[in-house]
Formats: structure tokens, C-alpha cells, sequence
């Protein structure tokens, strides 16, 4: 086991970053990773059901994320970009600022053409987040929706022009400010399938932070400082999963944010608990994992957590050989990337 960043390093050729989604969704490309034979095959996604099998039980993280990016102004006329991260009260978030250097306490930020949305910088926290509270009329999420745009990651430079492809097909609630992209590749008609073959479909959740895209800077990768993030497992999904696992049958995790969620859940003999709680859980090589079987996701970032995390449910050494493999056969990388299959 290697606790080295540089040891979770790889080679990926700019061209090979996904700007934009496959079309249809589930026609992006799928490379299926059997870890105990150490073997792959080139896929489509569409046939992820042929990997399933009857009594698996899919767990996948059904946020939604909302377009939590908006830009405004100073009072004097400055343009700012804010982006909200995690809503500490009904009115009032944490969030980001671009260009927001001289922005003191008590001023204003004006959004919207007819300054629909005014917000008021209350504190400077020490990792350089503000704390803002919001003043507008009607319901906070309808202004949102009118004057916000979806935080794509800052690996995606092309403009996005459906905002609902960064958004699951069964995205039902939350406030995450990046998409659990794994899940991206369902369509409703692939999920109808998927059920019509004796799998059972289980919603949990976790709201995606910005964290997920910062790199870690450490040598040591233990020294590391995890992000925090919100999960639920609701009490019918933690039912499921408990009676699945005592029979045997497998758990199939959509993305990184399901495991998270579902490994933060679990005591140390295996059983999940229904509980809304924090996770700062950080899984890299040496991690046992106590309820995931299998696991769907896409291509991670070097020097990631999350290639830490993929690691540690194969080896790290077979995962770079997977990763150097969908390089060469030009496979798409990171939030509009391809997918694999982990099992």
C-alpha cells in the first residue's frame, strides 16, 4: 500500500477530457473491469444490464444539484461570480467568491438585471469562504432557478447547452453543487429495464461539495484534509440493502458519492444504519469495505481521492494499468467522460 501522491499519478492527453455528454446518454462508452481476473472489455453503457444480475441491488445517490452559480455586482459596479456550496440557514450560505477581494463585510452584492437576488457578505471564514445572506422576494429556489447556472467543473471550459445533462434522470432532492456523475449515463427507459430483470433500485444520499474536484496537495496522501458533506440513508434503503447482503446478493454502488455514503453508514460487522449525518470518510489502498460488491463510475482526476478510493477496491497497480488502457483506446475522461464497471 502506498501512501505516496505521486504513486497516484497518470498521463492524460488534454483531448481526452470530456467537454461534452455522450449522446444518448447511456451511448457512452463502457469499460468493464473484472478485478478478480484482471480482465476488461470495451462496452456501450446501455450494456451495464448484461452485467447485473437478478437480485443485485442498486444503490445510487439521488441528489440534485442546483445551478448554484450566478454572477452580480458590487455597488460599485464590479462584476463578482458567486457560487454557493452549503446553506447554513434558510437564508444564508457559505459560499465562493471570484474577484471578491476588497468586498468588505456588510456590502452588497447585486444579481439579476433588476436586482432580484442582494446579498450581504457577513464573515470571511480563515479558507477564504464567505458566508452570505440572501434578500429577495418570492421562494429562494424559483429565483435560483431564474438566475443561476449549473457549477460544471473547471475542467469543462465548453458551454453547456441543455443544463439538465448535468443533472441525473432521477435526480428527486437536495442541494449539491456538483452532479454525481456516474449516474449521468442512466436514461429512464435503461433503469425500466434494469428493474424488469429482478434488480431492485434503492435511493440514498449524499450532496456533492465542491470538494470533489480539489486536488490533494500532500506528499503524504494520509495528511490529507477531506471535505465534508451531508449524507442520508433513508430506512427503507437501509432494509433493502441489510436483507440483500444477508442473502448474498450483491450491492452495485453508482459513483464514488453512493460508496461514500453507504461505507460512512456501516459498523464495523457489516450492517448499515439509516441515519442523516456529516462524512469527511476518506477511502484509499487498505480500506476494507464493508457493503459495496461492485461499483459503477467513471474516470477520476490524478492525484485524486477518488482514484485513491478505486484503488482500494482493486489494487493500485491494476488501476493504473485500466486507466493507461482507456487512455490508449481514447476513452473519456472526468465528469462528461466514459464509465467503467468494477466488480
Amino acid at each position: 500500500m502506498s501512501t505516496l501522491l505521486k504513486d497516484y499519478d497518470y498521463n492524460l492527453p488534454e483531448k481526452l477530457i470530456g467537454q461534452h455528454p455522450r449522446e444518448p446518454r447511456d451511448h457512452a462508452r463502457l469499460l468493464t473491469v473484472n478485478k478478480k481476473n484482471k480482465e476488461t472489455e470495451d462496452k456501450y453503457f446501455y450494456n451495464i444490464i448484461d452485467y447485473l444480475k437478478e437480485g443485485d441491488v442498486l444503490v445510487r445517490n439521488s441528489t440534485k444539484v442546483i445551478p448554484a452559480r450566478m454572477f452580480g455586482n458590487k455597488e460599485t459596479g464590479a462584476l463578482l461570480e458567486v457560487l454557493l456550496l452549503k446553506r447554513k440557514s434558510l437564508d444564508t450560505w457559505e459560499c465562493l467568491l471570484g474577484h471578491a477581494k476588497k468586498l468588505k463585510l456588510g456590502q452588497k452584492i447585486y444579481i439579476g438585471n433588476n436586482k432580484e437576488l442582494i446579498g450581504e457578505l457577513l464573515e470571511i471564514k480563515d479558507d477564504g469562504n464567505r458566508i452570505i445572506k440572501f434578500y429577495y422576494e418570492g421562494i429562494f429556489e424559483e429565483v435560483l432557478d431564474k438566475l443561476g447556472k449549473m457549477p460544471l467543473p473547471p475542467y469543462i471550459v465548453e458551454k453547456l447547452e441543455d443544463q439538465s445533462r448535468y443533472q441525473t434522470v432521477y435526480a428527486k432532492r437536495g442541494e449539491s453543487v456538483a452532479a454525481p456523475t456516474a449516474g449521468l449515463h442512466f436514461t429512464s427507459e435503461l433503469l425500466e429495464k434494469i428493474k424488469e430483470k429482478g434488480i431492485t433500485i434503492v435511493d440514498i444520499y449524499l450532496e456533492v461539495g465542491l470538494g470533489t474536484f480539489r486536488p490533494v496537495k500532500e506528499e503524504n496522501v494520509l495528511d490529507h484534509k477531506m471535505h465534508t458533506e451531508k449524507f442520508e440513508i433513508p430506512k427503507e434503503a437501509c432494509e433493502i440493502i441489510n436483507k440483500a447482503k444477508a442473502e448474498g446478493r450483491r450491492i452495485v454502488a453508482v459513483g464514488t458519492t453512493t460508496v461514500r455514503a453507504l461505507e460512512s453508514a456501516a459498523t464495523e460487522d457489516g450492517k448499515l444504519i439509516s441515519e442523516i449525518d456529516d462524512t469527511d470518510i476518506f477511502i484509499y489502498p487498505g480500506y476494507k469495505f464493508k457493503i459495496i460488491d461492485a461499483l459503477i463510475t467513471n474516470f477520476h482526476l490524478p492525484k485524486s481521492t477518488l482514484l485513491m478510493l478505486v484503488s482500494a477496491f482493486s489494487t493500485r497497480e491494476f488501476m493504473l494499468k485500466v486507466y493507461e488502457e482507456a487512455v490508449s483506446k481514447d476513452y473519456h475522461f472526468f465528469s462528461f467522460g466514459d464509465s467503467m464497471f468494477i466488480y
